[in-house]
């Protein structure tokens, strides 16, 4: 096990760690139980809620370029942050029969549920009868566990690796340039997205000591103004279908040497923002510290409100395309996927999300002493 973090008892987030917990970077005493970092709970709530509000100002980008500005901040960031911190929780999978039970209950059994799910629920909602179910093909939100799943299995490669992170940008470049890669399993947005999960492998607790410092929070404020500032003149400028790392170049209509180009800067510029976010998040307890252990509730479960939103109609009426409007839709989503996270929520259904299954798996033989 690498230095540093000490694990914790089984905690549901949408970035599971070798046992699915956050880690404390001072050891427990013997006899006390271990206890979780604040810091890394507080970044994955807020992380979650960013994405709840991205997903919540979708139908609104097109009548607001105000919005569509912060849609695009916001997702240069936000995924790229949850994925850093699932690499930093991914250091030491060694491929283990007790992680790979964990990796089976924690991410393919809710993919297979998931995805199950939201093809059956879009069916009604969409009116699409004929929508496969195809374990293949992930739907919405869960391609991330898809990714998860083959990112935390090679871990043991990037870990041995003498220049992972260089490696990772390398592949990430070359499949911008392709578009017959990644049918199966999204596997072209997962390999642009490698990067931040290697980068996250890479890291130790004295990085995130760096970003947490007062003059780090201090440069983030007028760093975040500048991105604002750049992304309100970008908008009719730029796609920001970049930051979803799920097209080719062509497909986005640049040339195909346009694509390892712009891996690069959004790289970069991702990164930054990604630290200055981190710069933000309380390292102390807070009232919502608690709700960082249920992330993958959140995460999971916010996307049935969101196709119900197109269902019903939420977005019709006119007043909800102004100002008051994109004021409650960005509060009720927060609102939504805070309850989503709540420990209620979690114990109602922990059993499709963090399914025990110890009477699937065999238990570990006795080991003697030699």
């Amino acid at each position: 096990m690498p230095d540093s973090l000490t694990p914790t008892a089984p905690a549901p987030d949408p970035l599971p760690a070798d046992d699915g917990a956050t880690r404390g970077t001072t050891p427990p005493s013997p006899g006390r139980p271990k206890q979780r970092d604040a810091f890394f709970d507080n970044a994955k709530y807020l992380a979650i809620v960013l994405v709840a509000v991205g997903h919540a100002w979708e139908p609104l980008r097109s009548g607001s370029r105000a919005v569509t500005a912060l849609y695009t901040v916001v997702y240069a960031f936000h995924m790229p942050a949850f994925i850093v911190i699932s690499g930093y929780f991914s250091r030491g999978f060694d491929a283990s029969p007790r992680r790979i039970r964990r990796l089976i209950t924690g991410v393919i059994v809710p993919y297979v549920v998931f995805e199950t799910a939201y093809s059956l629920y879009t069916r009604w909602a969409e009116h699409r009868p004929d929508r496969e179910i195809s374990l293949l093909d992930p739907l919405y939100l869960t391609w991330f566990l898809a990714a998860l799943f083959i990112w935390r299995l090679t871990t043991p490669l990037w870990e041995r690796a003498r220049w992972p992170l260089p490696l990772a940008l390398g592949i990430a470049m070359l499949t911008t340039l392709s578009p017959s890669v990644g049918g199966d399993l999204d596997l072209r947005r997962t390999l642009q997205f490698l990067p931040y999960f290697v980068l996250g492998l890479c890291l130790r607790p004295e990085h995130f000591r760096l970003v947490r410092r007062r003059e780090v929070r201090i440069l983030a404020v007028p760093v975040f103004a500048g991105a604002l500032a750049v992304a309100y003149w970008a908008v009719p400028r730029f796609d920001y279908a970049w930051f979803f790392h799920r097209d080719s170049a062509v497909e986005l209509g640049a040339p195909a040497w346009y694509g390892p180009m712009m891996t690069l800067a959004l790289f970069g510029c991702s990164m930054t923002l990604v630290a200055c976010f981190l710069a933000w998040v309380p390292g102390g307890r807070t009232w919502f510290t608690v709700l960082g252990a249920g992330t993958l509730y959140g995460y999971l479960l916010h996307g049935f409100v969101a196709v119900s939103a197109n269902r019903w109609h939420w977005y019709g009426p006119s007043w909800v395309h102004g100002p008051l409007g994109e004021v409650t839709v960005t509060l009720v989503a927060a609102a939504v996927v805070t309850v989503l996270c709540t420990p209620p929520v979690r114990r109602a259904l922990r059993f499709v999300v963090e399914p025990r299954l110890d009477r699937v798996f065999r238990r570990p033989s006795a080991v003697s002493p030699e």
